[in-house]
């Protein structure tokens, strides 16, 4: 990795690290953060089952097709 890119990613990290922990000593209780966080990965989780349904079709889809074309060339 270059120097000015170590440089870089070492700012993002501090930077996504401060974040963090202002985050959590803000004025928001605890349980306000946990139900915001909690909030975050379930949306996040939803989200990603979505896809991951989608992209099973998707893969149902092209065997199905491979399938076709096998039983074409067999007969």
């Amino acid at each position: 990795m270059k120097k000015e890119t170590k440089i870089i990613v070492g700012v993002l990290a501090g930077a996504a690290l401060g974040a963090t922990i202002a985050l959590a000593l803000s004025s928001d209780s605890t349980s306000d953060l946990k139900s915001k966080v909690s909030d975050f990965f379930a949306d996040l989780l939803d989200a990603s089952k979505d896809k991951l349904a989608g992209l099973a079709d998707k893969a149902t889809s092209v065997v199905d097709k491979v399938k076709d074309k096998a039983a074409e060339i067999n007969a």
